[in-house]
């Protein structure tokens, strides 16, 4: 499978390393002026077709990873709503910033989707993962998104990641994903200590 992931953050690079390993093709799309620091993404630099603008990376993959800073979230939709996304997957892994409005991404995102299937997940690891969790204790994510074939599609490429995915709904779910992440990140500030807290779905 071909997979596009959009950002040059760290959960990006980890989400496309983990799926190259597993015999998929994996393209990086990024900002103009983007600076490959690090010694993962100057490699990724030097591979030919491996990097490439948001455009490109958009218009020739069929399913689509958001991985990107809230602060080009909006160049990202922009191009989104430029391009036909008739059949395309869309999975937004991004959090708004927090607010008392509390504003959701995936709804920002919706607007533009088009004929796309937008789905929500990984937001609960957050942009720097794996930094975040530095153990590699976390392994299950939530995810939202319309009851349609494709939603099985999501759920395998969750698991081929590593993760165990945790149905959540239909997309309109997606507020409450964000709040999830909110939630644990105010936790981490509230406990001063220097370490982040993640949540774990356990039934009884």
């Amino acid at each position: 499978m071909e997979i596009g992931i959009i950002g040059g953050t760290r959960l990006a690079l980890y989400l496309g390393e983990t799926l190259s390993s597993r015999a998929n093709v994996v393209r990086y799309g990024v900002r103009k002026n983007f600076e490959a620091r690090g010694i993962e993404w100057k490699i990724l630099h030097m591979t030919p077709g491996k990097i490439n603008n948001f455009q490109t990376v958009i218009s020739e993959t069929d399913l689509l990873m958001i991985c990107c800073e809230n602060s080009y979230l909006s160049q990202v939709s922009e191009e989104l709503g430029k391009q036909d996304l008739k059949g395309k997957i869309l999975i937004d892994c991004t959090n708004a910033e927090y607010t008392k409005a509390q504003e959701c991404n995936t709804c920002r995102l919706n607007d533009v989707a088009g004929a796309a299937s937008l789905f929500k997940a990984f937001n609960n690891l957050g942009l720097d993962y794996p930094n975040s969790d530095p153990m590699g204790l976390v392994k299950e994510t939530y995810f939202c998104g319309p009851d349609i074939p494709e939603k099985k599609t999501v759920a395998r490429l969750i698991a081929a990641i590593g993760f165990k995915g945790v149905d959540a709904g239909g997309l309109e779910n997606a507020r409450l994903l964000e709040s999830v992440y909110h939630l644990r990140k105010e936790i981490s500030l509230q406990k001063k200590e220097n370490q982040d807290y993640h949540f774990k779905l356990i039934g009884v």
